[in-house]
Formats: C-alpha cells, structure tokens, sequence
C-alpha cells in the first residue's frame, strides 16, 4: 500500500474528529488526514467501534496509536484492521500529562528500544503501513544524537517513516500548550536527519503556516505535516492539490465547502444524541480574513447548541458572508 505523505494534517486532540476531517477533504482531496490520538485502551476495553468508524470520503486518513505495550498495539492494529485506515501511526510526541502518566506519547523518546519493539509488534498485526511521529528530543538530552539514536533504532525494527515535530518537548515545567510554542522550532535538525539517512521518508512538522513555507521543507524532506493552521484557517488547503499534487481540479469555494457539508450535517442530525455544534465548531475559521467572518462565527457560535439547531443555522450563517471571488489562499 503506496501512501502520499506530501502534505498532512496532524493529529490534534479533541479537534481532528472525524466530522472536521470531512470538512477538510471538501478542501482538498489528497492531503493526508490523521483521526486524534486514540488510546490502545480506548480501543481494546471501550467502543472501538466510536473511536474507529469514519466516512469513506475521509480516505486518504490514518489511525494515530497512544500506547507502549507491544502487545497491546497489535491488538489495536488487529481490530483496526477491519475499518481500512491506510496508515497507523503511533504516537511518541505528545507531552500531556495524561499521555505521559500511561507512560507513552513523547516520554517514550527516552526509550527507543521499546518503541522499537512496539512498531515490531504493529508491523506483524497490521495491514496498513506503521509510522511514527516524534519529537526532536525530549527535556535535556542533547538535540541531534538523540534523535539519530531514536530513529536509526526504531528504523532498524522495520518503520520507514517518521513525521517529526521539530521542537523539543519539555515533560515537567510546561503544559501541552507551551510545548507547542515555547521550545524553539530547529527545522535544521530535522534536514539534518534527512541528510544522513535518506532511505527513510522524513516529514517535517511544528509552525508551518502557509503554502510558501511548505514548498521551502519540500526541497529538504520528503513531505509536511500542517498542523494549527489547518484547523484555525482551513482554506488555506484550497491550493494544495494544484500546487503539490498535479491536481487541476478547480478547488471548492468557501460556499461551495458549506453547500457541501449540509448533507453530512443533516445526515449526523439524525444520529442519536447528535448536536449541531459538533459539526460546526470546526467550521468557524472557514472565512477567516473575509468580510463577514466574524458574522458567520458569532452566528453559528450562538446558535448551534441550542435546542433543535439544525442546519438551517448554518444557512442562516452563510447568508451573513458575501461570496467572494477567486478565494483560494496560498
């Protein structure tokens, strides 16, 4: 199975549920979208069947794993198998708290040789491709070395891909907000890794903001994760087929994006316990720049939650914003 990690969007928690990776495959149809972290635990123990379904149309989409138990992991691949993910990515990266009390995430960069074993273990119980996504290091061990040591043992146990947040992640003194921000972004570190050992693929990841930035990582590694941005402005995806994939399919416009999503809206209405506002949170930024933005964020954000909001809400909110031409961002 041949995945095209030119261009994804990173697992994000509590924000890449499978209603907002719907919404961004209506933006581009070839990035790589990634589910939130789902525990082996979630997965094993709980309703896998919550934490795994998604729509055909999200494809292509990968399955991010939190966990270090080898054993565990293969069983998580095994019954993720049955949903037809085409990637599954574990997850040494995150610092919460919570991540690290189940003693996986980006602790797990201080122990390559039991990453190693898990991705072995994954490899044998999985149909999809196994990645993983790290940071450059962890507290204080020393940047580069550290993370050659990492990926040269991990890669020696069978993953060829490693999509790496270029800043370091700080286990004690600062909040999974701060880690996103406050360390330093080192992108040479990451070239670097690329550099001296080619034959693995090599994403880069951390404060990637437009199309521009992405084409200067494109000529140091094989492919970039957008992370933030894509939440936050999510038409900055419109350019992103023609521009990295050879696609000339004219892109949706922000309208069209909207007029599109309302039957998945009305379709999920139906669901049980169903709440328009799970859907349309992750709509907010879609106008992000335009005349009327605010408008359509103030009128959903008032508006989705109360009792039977349907979708005609987010007609209402789409009236407020005047269709712009030539709206693609770059």
């Amino acid at each position: 199975m041949t995945v095209n990690r030119r261009i994804s969007i990173a697992p994000m928690m509590d924000w890449t549920d499978r209603h907002d990776r719907y919404f961004l495959r209506l933006i581009s149809q070839h990035a790589l979208l990634y589910t939130e972290m789902v525990t082996t635990g979630a997965i094993i123990y709980g309703d896998a069947h919550r934490h795994l379904h998604y729509n055909d149309a999200e494809h292509p989409v990968a399955l991010q794993l939190g966990g270090s138990n080898p054993e565990d992991l293969a069983r998580a691949c095994d019954i993720a198998n049955g949903y037809g993910y085409d990637e599954i990515n574990l997850n040494c990266g995150c610092p919460s708290d919570r991540v690290q009390n189940g003693a996986f995430g980006a602790c797990l960069m201080a122990t390559p040789d039991i990453v190693a074993n898990c991705v072995r273990s994954m490899i044998a119980a999985s149909d999809a491709p196994i990645t993983v996504k790290n940071r450059i290091g962890i507290d204080d061990q020393e940047d580069y070395p550290s993370l050659k040591r990492f990926v040269e043992t991990v890669a020696d146990a069978g993953c060829k891909t490693f999509i790496v947040h270029a800043r370091k992640a700080w286990l004690n003194g600062l909040s999974p907000k701060e880690n996103r921000e406050v360390p330093p972004l080192k992108y040479d570190l990451v070239y670097q890794l690329k550099q001296e050992l080619p034959e693995l693929e090599i994403i880069i990841n951390g404060g990637i903001k437009t199309l521009d930035e992405t084409e200067t990582h494109l000529a140091q590694v094989d492919g970039v994760m957008i992370g933030r941005e894509a939440y936050q402005n999510p038409y900055v995806l419109a350019d992103v087929d023609a521009r990295f994939y050879d696609d000339d399919t004219t892109p949706r416009t922000r309208h069209q994006v909207v007029e599109a999503m309302l039957p998945y809206i009305e379709a999920h209405l139906e669901e049980p316990h169903a709440m328009l506002g799970h859907v349309t949170r992750h709509m907010l930024g879609l106008f992000q720049g335009l005349r009327g933005a605010k408008q359509w964020r103030r009128y959903i954000s008032e508006n989705a939650h109360r009792k039977g909001a349907d979708a005609n809400v987010v007609r209402e909110a789409l009236a407020l914003v005047a269709e712009q031409p030539d709206e693609a961002s770059a």
